[in-house]
Order: structure tokens, then sequence, then C-alpha cells
């Protein structure tokens, strides 16, 4: 369905993927969709949206010139896609998407080799501006939710960023065709173990003020609708129409922590495989990343395993080492476990009571991920696969005898 990416992601570096100086302006001529995507948040509110997008005239993506301001129209479209589709909450969702937003869309979706909907890629990586010259952070846009909308979206921000240098070492294996100039002290001090282990440590301490932004009935009765697509959605079961581009309707996931290049790119390093249909879904969200992105997990998948290379050369503080960085994946996975049963599972099953808000999702997607995956049985399925690549201590002794 995709066209091909004429434009590599400037994202990708030995460093990490979130987008470094997000563009904020684009050429006065597409004036109109930084005017509704800068103003989302009162024009959903006011059920003004629907209306000002049925006026909008079909714009040529062709003056956009390089990787920031597609990305940018990209991140800017997709939130008025979402708030568009949304606008009247799970009971009245669009089923058409107008074609003066979804033919420039879908073209600069195109060109940069995404999806057209909302990913993790937009509202994460590419969504977020120096707020002052202390290097606070903000958004650039934002749905209904207030704080919880902008703690929910930076806290994966920073742990994105959080992530730099397990990144690095990773495209750095991508170069190596062999595991050969891997030392101890690569998994132990500078680099993979700490970025893995940093995450989740980063996660709580220093973050977790994020999170006390983030209300739990806030996030799931206002803001979660806005990051649902329309795949494996019964709110949207049959897909979305995009006007001018096609009479059948297309299906799509929305946003989902699963599109994070940086833990499928842990993963990848790793040697945890996710198997049946958890690594499928996986596998699909890759679809959902910068190229650029998809192409350096895909290449560590098919690489020599770091696991074997590891049992191979006998050594406990090796293997000692590679535990640490798995487990601190699985902390990580444990604690994600928590936090959507917090913001998730329980305002779920309180919402039949507290009575369902006008445009949330109320109980429809209780089970169910905004990427359409079944939610619990998933995130505990990448939790417990990722528990099985330790290296147990008979595993190390069995390898030592045979050498």
């Amino acid at each position: 369905m995709l066209c091909p990416a004429e434009t590599a992601s400037l994202s990708t570096t030995l460093t990490h993927f979130v987008l470094i100086v997000s563009q904020t302006n684009l050429p006065d001529y597409y004036r109109v969709w930084l005017d509704l995507a800068n103003n989302l948040t009162h024009l959903i509110e006011t059920r003004k949206l629907r209306d000002l997008v049925h006026k909008m005239p079909v714009l040529d993506p062709h003056l956009l010139s390089n990787h920031r301001e597609l990305r940018l129209a990209h991140l800017a479209l997709g939130f008025i896609t979402m708030g568009y589709v949304w606008q009247e909450g799970h009971h009245a969702p669009a089923q058409i998407l107008p074609k003066a937003l979804a033919w420039p869309f879908w073209q600069v979706s195109c060109r940069l080799g995404l999806p057209p909907i909302l990913t993790y890629a937009d509202t994460v990586l590419a969504n977020w501006k120096l707020k002052d010259p202390s290097g606070n952070m903000d958004l650039i846009f934002s749905f209904p939710g207030g704080e919880s909308c902008k703690g929910f979206f930076i806290v994966s921000l920073l742990v994105e960023m959080a992530a730099s240098s397990g990144i690095r070492v990773s495209a750095g294996r991508r170069y190596s065709p062999f595991f050969s100039r891997l030392t101890l002290s690569e998994l132990q001090s500078d680099a993979v173990r700490p970025s893995v282990h940093f995450p989740f440590f980063f996660f709580l301490p220093v973050h977790k003020p994020c999170l006390y932004h983030v209300d739990p009935t806030v996030f799931h009765g206002t803001l979660r609708i806005f990051v649902s697509g329309w795949q494996d959605n019964p709110m949207l079961p049959r897909g979305l129409v995009y006007e001018g581009l096609s009479d059948e309707p297309i299906l799509l996931s929305g946003g989902s922590a699963a599109q994070s290049s940086a833990i499928q790119c842990f993963d990848a390093l790793l040697c945890i495989r996710h198997e049946d249909e958890t690594g499928a879904f996986l596998t699909r969200m890759r679809d959902y990343m910068p190229p650029a992105h998809r192409q350096l997990i895909e290449t560590l998948s098919v690489s020599p395993s770091l696991r074997d290379f590891i049992l191979s050369h006998s050594s406990s503080d090796l293997c000692q080492a590679f535990n640490a960085c798995v487990s601190a994946l699985v902390d990580l996975r444990s604690y994600h476990l928590n936090t959507v049963t917090k913001y998730i599972i329980v305002p779920g099953n309180q919402a039949p009571a507290m009575g369902c808000p006008l445009r949330g999702v109320g109980t429809v997607l209780n089970t169910r991920g905004t990427g359409g995956s079944s939610l619990m049985v998933f995130l505990k399925g990448v939790r417990n696969a990722t528990q099985k690549t330790l290296i147990s201590e008979r595993q190390s002794v069995s390898r030592e005898s045979e050498m």
C-alpha cells in the first residue's frame, strides 16, 4: 500500500531515533494545516473541527522540501485525522476521511514510507520542542486532556531518549558481521546494559512526576480514543475510507508502544524471540516505523546471535552482563503491565458505574490496545518471552563443558 520512501530518516543516527530539532513551521501555503493542528483541542471540544476540514482546500504536498518538513506535515495531518475521526466519540466515528485531508496525508506518507495514520513515531519521536532555553520540553500538537496528554507523550519521549547509548551499540553491531570486537565493558559499563537499565530507572524516580500529571480517568475517558486506529477496533470494524484514494475502507492500527523502534531494537540485539500472534503483531508494527529504523531492526534480527556468541565464550562475566540487560527489559515490561492496569484496565472497569464520558472509549477497548492487540495477553507474552532469553547457569555450564 505504501510507496517507496524518497527521503531517508534523518532521525536514525548512531545515537537515537528521536527527531532532533523538530520543525514547527511549514511554508505559508500549508497554513491551514497548522492552524487546525495548533487549535485542535479547542476545535474538538467545540465540535467545529469536522466542519472546518470540510471547508479545507486540497493542497499539494510538493512544496515540502525536506525530511523535517515532511515529518511535521505528517504529524499535523495525523493529529487532524484523529481529531476528525473521533470528534464525536465512540458512538459516531467518521467512516470517510475527506479528500482534502486524505489525499495530502497519503502523499506525504508515501514520501516518508509511513502509513497515513498517526503513529508512535509521530506522537513521541517528532512531537516535541524546547519550551525555554533551560531545556524544558513541550508538545508541538496536543489532544484534549491537558496535562494528562502532555505527561503521557513526554514521558514516552524521555524513555526513548534514555535508550540512546544502546541504540548506538546496536547500530554498531549492524556494521560488524561478527561480534568479535564485543567486549565485556560494552555490556557492563558504557553501552548496552545501562541504556536498557536506564529507561527503567530513569522512568521511575525522575519521570514518575510526569505520570502524576496523567490522570487515569482523563487518559482512559478523554485521551485514549484519539490514538486509536481502525484495525481490530470494534468502533470502526470495517476500517476507514480515504476519499479519492480508495472506495473500500482501509485498515490501519493506532499508535502503540509496540511501534517503539528502540524497544524492538533491544529485542533484536538481545535475541528475544516473540512467536505466534505476538511475534506477528510486533513484526507488523515495524510497518509503522520510519524505514531506516525498520531496516536496522530487520538487519539486527538476521545478524549473528549475540546470545550464542556469549555462550560460546563460556564467560560468567559476559553471561551476567547479558542477563542484567535482559532482566532490565523484563523489569520495564513488568512496569508497563502495572501501568496499563492502572491507566486502562481499572478505569475501564469503573466506566459503567461512573458514566461514559461523551468522547471517551467507554468499555469498548477495555481488552484491546490502541494498536489492536489483545492487551494483557500481548503484554504478558512479550514479558514472558523476554524472561525466557535469560541464560541459565545450566546453559552456561553446559557450553563450558562442550569447549
